[in-house]
C-alpha cells in the first residue's frame, strides 16, 4: 500500500470503521493500522478506560444513555487528535452527533458483513455484547440492522468484508480506499 498514489491522502485523516457488532471493526481497524502505519484506537476500549469499567457494568449500572454520552465525548477527544484507524462500536454511528462528528473529522467506512455470519462471530464473544444478553441473537440482530442499517449506509464507503480471511478483507478495505482518492 505504501507505493499506492494515494497513500499520503489515505493517511492524512482519520478512518473510522463502522458497522454491525461482530463486522470486525476492531480485528481489521487493527490490521489496516498496521498496513497503513497509523495508530489504532477502539472507541469501546477508550470508553472502559475513562470510566474504569467494562461496558457491561456501564449499561448494567448507569444504562445504555449514560454509555451513549460518554462514547460521544470520548469519541470527539479521539478525533480531535492525529489522523488514526478508529473502530466504533456498533451503535455509536447511529447517535446523530457521533454521526455528524464522525462525517466532518474524518473518512467513515461501513463493514457490510451478512446477518447470519454476524451471528456466528458475535457468539464467539457473548460477555462483550450487552445488547445480545438473553436475547435471540439473530432476531435481535437482525432487529438493530433494520434500525441501524440505513444509517451505516450513509458512510462514505462501504465495503463488503464477509466470508474470506482478513487478509482479503484488509485486500477490499485497501482497495475501497485507493479508488475513493483516485475518483
Amino acid at each position: 500500500m505504501a507505493d499506492s498514489k494515494h497513500f499520503d491522502q489515505i493517511c492524512a485523516t482519520s478512518i473510522v470503521l463502522i458497522g454491525m457488532m461482530g463486522a470486525g471493526k476492531s480485528s481489521l481497524g487493527v490490521r489496516l493500522a498496521e498496513t497503513l502505519g497509523m495508530p489504532f484506537r477502539d472507541a469501546d476500549n477508550e470508553i472502559e478506560k475513562a470510566a474504569a469499567m467494562s461496558i457491561a457494568e456501564i449499561f448494567e449500572q448507569h444504562g445504555e444513555q449514560a454509555f451513549r454520552d460518554g462514547e460521544r465525548r470520548v469519541i470527539k477527544r479521539l478525533l480531535s487528535d492525529k489522523p488514526m484507524v478508529l473502530a466504533l462500536g456498533g451503535g455509536a454511528f447511529i447517535d446523530d452527533e457521533t454521526r455528524a462528528l464522525v462525517q466532518e473529522k474524518a473518512l467513515s467506512i461501513y463493514l457490510d458483513v451478512p446477518i447470519d455470519e454476524l451471528a456466528v462471530r458475535v457468539q464467539k464473544k457473548p460477555d462483550k455484547r450487552p445488547l445480545l444478553k438473553g436475547q435471540n441473537v439473530a432476531a435481535k440482530l437482525q432487529e438493530l440492522m433494520h434500525q441501524r442499517g440505513p444509517i451505516y449506509e450513509t458512510a462514505k464507503l462501504k465495503v463488503d468484508v464477509s466470508g474470506g480471511t482478513h487478509d482479503d478483507a484488509i485486500a477490499r478495505l485497501l482497495a475501497a480506499l485507493d479508488a475513493h482518492y483516485a475518483g
